[in-house]
């Protein structure tokens, strides 16, 4: 749900990491932080939980300034896994423009993942935001680790959801950029066909990805 300042000429893109509790989010948003270029990028923001190293969200700023002067804003947070935090899950996805679903590739964690996607579809509706609509990518993060699940498995079980997976290991740095320039691309097209990003602000699609996947 586009947020578009036409006094200030500022636009706001906001995308959410969502997943079960310990399965990589917060690590995904550091990893992508450190690989972006500094230019453009502003601080990693934490709020921490007074219960554990939980984190309540992250946020990330991008700028990218159109053809016609109006810049682009965008938002990445994460959302904090554990069932308790439910209200806060709820609130960060309000006005969200795509989601990335980060999941634990684990065996022993794979009734996790379906719960923590059965409360995302939920959590959607309640916001008012349709997940067969929305941008969505899935990412299996951990897949440095041992006894997880076959990545055939997984690309057989997701298949019939259309929904694009990507395997990554956040804490070894790969398939981090991936995931996130997937989700971008898929929010891109989404935004402009609503509402006409290339014809409205004269964006470039080719050119906006490059601009906002620069790394160092």
């Amino acid at each position: 749900m586009i947020e578009f300042d036409e006094q200030n000429r500022k636009l706001v893109l906001k995308l959410v990491y969502y997943g079960p509790a310990l399965s990589g989010k917060t690590t995904n948003l550091l990893c992508l932080h450190d690989q972006l270029v500094r230019e453009g990028r502003g601080e990693l923001m934490m709020l921490d939980t007074t219960e554990d190293r939980t984190i309540y969200f992250d946020l990330l700023p991008f700028f990218y300034v159109s053809p016609d002067g109006t810049r682009i804003k965008l938002k990445v947070y994460t959302v904090p896994g554990q069932v308790r935090h439910d209200a806060t899950r709820k609130a960060v996805l309000q006005r969200a423009d795509g989601v990335v679903f980060v999941a634990d590739s684990q065996v022993s964690q794979m009734a996790n993942n379906f719960s923590s996607f059965d409360n995302l579809e939920r959590n959607l509706s309640l916001v008012g935001l349709d997940i067969e609509r929305l941008p969505l990518v899935i990412q299996f993060n951990k897949r440095d680790l041992e006894e997880v699940c076959p990545e055939e498995e997984i690309r057989s079980a997701w298949a019939p959801s259309g929904l694009p997976v990507v395997m990554a290991s956040a804490l070894k740095g790969w398939g981090v950029l991936e995931t996130f320039g997937e989700v971008v691309e898929r929010t891109f097209d989404h935004v402009d066909a609503r509402h006409g990003l290339a014809a409205r602000f004269g964006v470039v699609r080719e050119e906006f990805m490059a601009a906002i996947l620069r790394t160092t």
